[in-house]
């Protein structure tokens, strides 16, 4: 009983650890994109509201087919698709934009 409560309180911490380790790659890899592709749009003086969502577009793709492909998660053990969608997109977006401006 005490030894299956520790076993069980171990289980969560480390399922919850993982987790949090996914959901901060998922948060970093949109950093990337959003320094990569404000640069590239920058570079190639694309403008206005195409480029936004173009770059919201793949923004959602490269995460998608990161959950989706690479790692194979059940996504509904992190909320569904909309919230690992949401999971650092302003942060992402507000970065894509002042560097996409700045060039």
């Amino acid at each position: 009983s005490l030894q299956k409560e520790i076993e069980k309180q171990w289980y969560q911490r480390r399922v919850r650890g993982e987790k949090d380790e996914f959901l901060d790659s998922v948060y970093w890899i949109r950093q990337i994109v959003a320094v990569v592709f404000g640069i590239l749009w920058g570079v190639i003086k694309f403008k206005g509201l195409l480029g936004i969502l173009v770059y919201i577009i793949i923004n959602l793709g490269i995460i998608f087919l990161y959950y989706a492909s690479y790692h194979e998660i059940d996504e509904e053990e992190y909320g569904g698709h909309g919230e690992l969608a949401k999971e650092g997109l302003l942060t992402s977006f507000s970065l894509f934009l002042v560097f996409w401006i700045i060039l």
